[in-house]
């Protein structure tokens, strides 16, 4: 129930202000006994009270500095210091010729306190703890001692109150300033991206088309990376400037799929999935489709054009199973680890990472000289959670745009 680290600049000044409270209200029920000293009828109860008082005071000055050290084992013992003295107040003053109890308002201390650690929920609770006691020894249930009770009350649950928002307040604040952060490195990356990775992928695109040749296939393709890429850094600044673009909430990833296969003519690629659509959260249908693609560009590359592919999709009760199958050569064992070592991390952040993201997974079956099979896995659980977020963000972004 601690503030972090951010909300110490919220709560600094109550924790401080609490420990100047207690140091004044220790001081005022010295005050209020010595006033009515001849009145005590065992003064030495009284004495002793308040001395033990004043060094728990003392000695727990650093526990009300702040939340963290402020711990749920001094609360418990900080209320029991204050319920004690009020209880032992007949003790001192058996004719009850004495009106405030040993401790006075110091008690209340105790009650601000456990409100500023936890809440307001807490707070009542020490109230009710602190009124309960004050009634043991009243014994009269009085309007003024009512009154006092129903005062502290209101005051703890004030206080927690204000307490819980000032925390909310500073976490929605962090998490603010971390999306600003995100973004200015956004934008950091797509100007050195727009500087660099771009301007090459275009050089090798004109350079591969004067060519021709190999060369020519090399820079279709660095021209479809560099469309890719553009389209990545700049979908921000293609959205209009009011609300979100409107995305569908579900799609048919077996239409997907069907599509990602017709758009590869120049390749073996043949699709299989069931006659109804197979419908999933826009987001997790467009990761998936994804993964697919790199899945194929991997067989394109290193299965060469003459390898044969095969997509089967298949809707299961709790899981959406895709697998990628083709007829290459496969892969030697340990080349995945490998080539992710080397910093080729296709498989492990295009296919692998995507599903992972969606709370799903992909493995890899490769029998040398029999081809290689790659199975992703989104649990239906995970792609209706997956869907929920998706809207909440595009609802986020509609607003703050």
């Amino acid at each position: 129930m601690a503030g972090g680290p951010g909300a110490m600049s919220v709560e600094a000044p109550m924790w401080r202000a609490l420990m100047g409270y207690r140091a004044l209200t220790f001081g005022y029920a010295v005050l209020l006994f010595c006033l009515a000293y001849g009145d005590w009828g065992r003064r030495p109860v009284g004495i002793a009270y308040l001395a033990a008082l004043g060094l728990w005071t003392a000695v727990t000055f650093r526990e009300v500095s702040s939340a963290e050290r402020c711990r749920p084992g001094f609360l418990a013992a900080d209320m029991a210091v204050g319920v004690t003295g009020v209880l032992l107040t007949p003790v001192a003053d058996p004719a009850d010729a004495v009106g405030p109890t040993l401790p006075s308002i110091w008690v209340a201390g105790s009650v601000l306190a456990v409100a500023l650690k936890g809440g307001w929920r807490w707070g009542a609770a020490a109230a009710v703890v602190m009124g309960v006691a004050n009634f043991v020894e009243d014994g009269q249930f009085s309007g003024i001692m009512l009154q006092n009770v129903v005062l502290v009350c209101v005051a703890a649950i004030t206080i927690g109150y204000v307490i819980e928002l000032a925390r909310a307040s500073e976490r929605a604040l962090a998490r603010a300033l971390r999306i600003e952060a995100a973004t200015r490195e956004r934008e950091r990356l797509a100007r050195d991206i727009h500087d660099s990775v771009l301007q090459v992928l275009a050089m090798v695109q004109r350079r591969g088309d004067a060519i021709g040749g190999e060369a020519g296939e090399l820079g279709r393709l660095a021209g479809e990376q560099e469309r890719a890429l553009r389209a990545l850094v700049t979908a921000d600044a293609a959205e209009p400037s009011g609300a979100a673009p409107a995305q569908p909430a579900e799609v048919d990833l077996a239409a997907l799929l069907s599509a990602a296969a017709a758009a590869r003519p120049g390749e073996r690629v043949s699709f299989a999935g069931p006659g109804a659509p197979v419908l999933v959260p826009a987001h997790a249908g467009r990761e998936v489709a994804a993964a697919v693609g790199a899945a194929l560009d991997n067989v394109r590359v290193h299965a060469g054009p003459e390898a044969a592919a095969w997509i089967l999709l298949e809707d299961e009760p709790d899981a959406v199973l895709v697998t990628v199958r083709d007829d290459g050569p496969g892969i030697p064992r340990g080349r995945l680890a490998a080539a992710e070592a080397e910093g080729r991390l296709g498989a492990a952040l295009s296919i692998r990472g995507r599903l992972r993201e969606l709370g799903g997974g992909a493995e890899w079956v490769s029998v040398p000289g029999q081809g290689t099979e790659v199975e992703l896995r989104l649990p239906r659980q995970a792609a209706k959670a997956d869907g929920a977020a998706g809207s909440v963000e595009g609802t986020r972004r509609g607003a703050e745009r």
